[in-house]
């Protein structure tokens, strides 16, 4: 029996290899994307800046690992223009009470839910800050957090 490329084996194994050779290639190519959006110099010195303000506001900071991957060197969507219409609705939805629909009414929140936002700005975006603060100057706040 002689060994051609029309034997269905060999038509196999040529496949086989070709098919491993294009998913390595693939899984290297990922890996290497994936660590080349690794956090920089900057974006962690920005996230370690962003840690101290929070934690100095009384404020939960999660890891500085995970603030420099969301938020990056430039503030990331906290910074695209934090005043704009969209961001607004996304706010004013959060200080609510909870219900859905035609059941949702605002409600005086505290000022702890915009404080994380506006150090966001302060610290990535702070041409920004003056923008957010006119944004949420007419907000009514008080002290309903339970600590």
């Amino acid at each position: 029996m002689s060994s051609t490329f029309s034997d269905p084996r060999k038509q196999r194994m040529v496949a086989y290899v070709l098919l491993g050779a294009v998913t390595l290639i693939a899984i290297v190519s990922g890996l290497v994307i994936f660590n080349g959006a690794k956090a920089t110099k900057q974006a962690n010195t920005k996230a370690s800046e962003l840690a101290t303000e929070l934690t100095a506001a009384g404020l939960p900071a999660p890891d500085q690992q995970q603030i420099a991957r969301a938020l990056g060197s430039d503030g990331g969507a906290a910074c695209s223009d934090p005043s704009n219409s969209l961001k607004r609705a996304m706010l004013y939805a959060g200080i609510t009470n909870g219900a859905a629909g035609p059941g949702q009414r605002p409600v005086i929140g505290d000022s702890k839910i915009v404080q994380g936002q506006r150090l966001i700005i302060k610290v990535y975006c702070p041409d920004q800050l003056a923008d957010f603060d006119k944004l949420v100057a007419d907000l009514d706040f008080d002290d309903v957090i339970n600590d």
